[in-house]
């Protein structure tokens, strides 16, 4: 993130919040960069043909997006109401010009979450290079009225299930160490811990630091960490 962004951002956050709350909000922002700043990467191979068919909600409805033009005014203001509107707006005008896909599930024909998937690349500096099959995930937020209903992990699964049947290769995803809520929710989903990394880029050069696996699955029980993907990850970053 910009310093420009970050500035903007907490500009947003003073007029809505005050000052009290926006230096405790800098004051935390600070503390997980310079001290939890590593990210849980998870992974799914799309190839095998066995993931778990996933059992949607006759009240839920995911929509795939893939223009600026198909999001609808209502939904495009539901989406940047909660911070920033010109630099929410900013940023989706352009992924959808870089060719990322936007995903929306709506509940009871309201807007309810939604994600973000982008074929080949991403968005911003990654772990390792992507193959051209390869899909991230990234982005996921749903609205506060409708959290704690498994709206995410029902989300994550449609979605890996259209990759997969439509000639996927591999898709990962990743989460904030201190992000417990999304921790727990991808934990629900087909995806699988690959690693924990911590990731600097300077100059435009990005540089990427891997946690043991055994101590990745010691901090986070149940993770199936993968050597023979991390090491593959590792020598393409070379």
């Amino acid at each position: 993130m910009s310093i420009s962004t970050l500035v903007s951002r907490l500009t947003e956050y003073y007029k809505r919040h005050g000052f009290a709350a926006t230096l405790r909000r800098a004051g935390l922002g600070a503390r997980r960069m310079l001290f939890d700043g590593r990210m849980v990467v998870f992974y799914c191979d799309l190839y095998e043909g066995r993931l778990p068919q996933v059992i949607v909600s006759k009240a839920l409805r995911v929509e795939r997006i893939q223009a600026l033009t198909e999001l609808s005014p209502e939904d495009l203001q539901a989406m940047t109401s909660f911070w920033n509107p010109k630099l929410a707006s900013g940023n989706i005008r352009e992924r959808f010009e870089k060719g990322a896909t936007l995903w929306m599930v709506e509940c009871e024909g309201q807007l309810a979450g939604y994600g973000w998937t982008m074929q080949g690349q991403t968005i911003a500096p990654y772990y390792f290079p992507l193959g051209p099959d390869d899909v991230h995930l990234f982005d996921f937020h749903v609205l506060p009225s409708y959290r704690g209903r498994g709206i995410n992990p029902c989300l994550v699964g449609q979605i890996l299930d259209h990759l997969e049947t439509n000639g996927a290769g591999r898709a990962f995803i990743e989460a904030a160490e201190w992000n417990n809520a999304q921790l727990s929710s991808l934990r629900k989903t087909q995806f699988r811990c690959l690693g924990l990394a911590r990731s600097f880029t300077i100059l435009g050069h990005t540089f990427v630091s891997w946690m043991r696996n055994d101590d990745v699955t010691q901090m986070h029980k149940g993770a199936e960490p993968n050597d023979q993907i991390l090491r593959t990850a590792r020598s393409n970053e070379q």
